[in-house]
């Protein structure tokens, strides 16, 4: 997805966890997932709750992802491509 943005989306989520201090975080990048159309996808998978994969993810909105679904456990229902 590096050329839909991913780097950009990625440098974002980083950044993010850096500024807010927050530890106990993997940011792992991944090989093609099939979902081309989809890309930059990001996927949030928080212990024992649903895996949560994200579709045309900006840097902005990884920015959103980090604040509202790893801090505060809210899904962004509106960019959920899948559950699992």
């Amino acid at each position: 997805g590096i050329a839909a943005g991913a780097r950009e989306t990625m440098k974002a989520i980083l950044d993010e966890i850096n500024e807010r201090n927050l530890s106990g975080i993997a940011v792992t990048p991944t090989g093609c997932l099939g979902l081309c159309e989809q890309e930059p996808i990001v996927e949030v998978e928080i212990p024992e709750q649903p895996r949560i994969v994200y579709g045309k993810i900006t840097a902005e909105k990884a920015r959103q992802i980090v604040a509202k679904h790893l801090m505060n456990h809210n899904i962004i229902d509106e960019w959920v491509i899948g559950r699992k």
